[in-house]
């Protein structure tokens, strides 16, 4: 059964296109299926700078950390570089790929898959899961990002779902609860591993940063994102350049490209190697490191052929904990570059504020020009 259309507040020309609001399309998806190769509504004109400024010879660059030597111990210097390695891919990327990280590719299909049969569940199934009633509800669909603070709005439908310290799921499509349940438990292993030596690249103890944050007891989101192929391209956005709320977000996607970082003030393609996890460094590492891991700027871009699927596992800090630089780190450096909050109140602003570069960020940064 083929979605219904969603209803929009203003009839399509050929000369102009409409001013439509994000808040009167329920799908971008359906709005797509309806609108063809027409002519894209202005509220979507999202792109703000040249698509053409791609850095294609840094693609190559894109470091690749190998997992299974940060958790093996047979070999200390082996396992040593890893930790080096993944410390200078969050000083000079904030990102990275990460193989021989133990998921089957079996299951990381079957996230996929299922993340397809929801957004294709009719509109008025997913009703129920409508996002209107702020960030911390368990689970929320919609569509752009967060279309009440939005000059302009984004190409993609979304389902949000907290899935730690408790998990929540929808109860369809069958079986997605079950795969997503799985596949969420061992992101967050894998997520701690990764802390864990991100801590000791920093000079602190392995257990260091997942003390500090109460990463144990932390908020963990998952985000399942589809964006349509859409008629004109060059001119809007799926997503508009941000960085992440949380401390390190681990995405897979279905094999359309589209995800672009900003590396030395140029966008990078990524095109991440078979099977492999593609991690980001988010705005609470950037603030407990003391500024010295950033996190990285990025943005997904759209096509006219392929719809993308990308599955993104936002892991963070305890909510009710007060997390700013750690404090080995300030006493080393003598001055601490961000303020400290509460991760619920750090997560509300960046939800509910217009998506913009690290505009959360400057928000608790001491000197905001850094």
């Amino acid at each position: 059964m083929a979605p219904t259309p969603a209803k929009a507040t203003a009839t399509v020309s050929s000369s102009e296109p409409p001013k439509i609001h994000a808040s009167h399309i329920g799908s971008i998806k359906a709005f797509a299926e309806a609108n063809g190769v027409g002519p894209i509504p202005s509220s979507y004109h999202s792109i703000t700078e040249p698509r053409d400024d791609v850095a294609h010879d840094l693609a190559a660059s894109i470091p690749v950390i190998d997992f299974s030597l940060l958790t093996s111990h047979h070999d200390p210097r082996r396992r040593a570089f890893a930790v080096r390695q993944l410390g200078k891919a969050c000083a000079d990327w904030g990102f990275f790929m990460i193989t021989n990280h133990g998921i089957s590719e079996t299951l990381m299909e079957q996230v996929i898959n299922k993340s397809h049969e929801f957004h294709n569940l009719p509109i008025e199934e997913k009703k129920e899961f409508a996002d209107n009633k702020g960030p911390f509800t368990p689970i929320r669909h919609g569509t752009s990002f967060h279309p009440q603070s939005e000059k302009v709005h984004y190409w993609r439908d979304y389902l949000k779902v907290l899935t730690h310290p408790q998990f929540n799921f929808p109860h369809k499509p069958y079986g997605f609860k079950e795969v997503a349940y799985e596949y969420c438990e061992k992101i967050r292993e894998i997520a701690r591993n990764l802390i864990e030596a991100i801590s000791e690249s920093l000079g602190l103890e392995a257990k260091s940063l997942v003390e500090y944050t109460g990463f144990d007891r932390g908020l963990t989101l998952m985000a399942v994102n589809l964006y349509p192929a859409c008629p004109e391209p060059e001119l809007a956005l799926g997503m508009p350049p941000h960085s992440d709320h949380g401390l390190l977000t681990v995405l897979i996607q279905n094999g359309i490209g589209g995800l672009q970082v900003m590396q030395g003030g140029r966008w990078v393609n990524v095109d991440p190697l078979p099977n492999c996890l593609v991690v980001n460094t988010g705005d609470q590492l950037e603030a407990v490191s003391n500024g010295r891991y950033r996190s990285v700027v990025h943005r997904a871009v759209l096509n006219n052929r392929d719809t993308r699927i990308s599955v993104a596992v936002a892991n963070g800090p305890e909510l009710e904990k007060e997390i700013g630089p750690a404090p080995e780190l300030v006493e080393k450096e003598e001055e601490a570059l961000f303020k400290c909050t509460t991760y619920s109140h750090y997560f509300q602003i960046q939800q509910q504020s217009r998506l913009s570069h690290k505009s959360a960020l400057d928000q608790i940064r001491i000197n905001p020009q850094n």
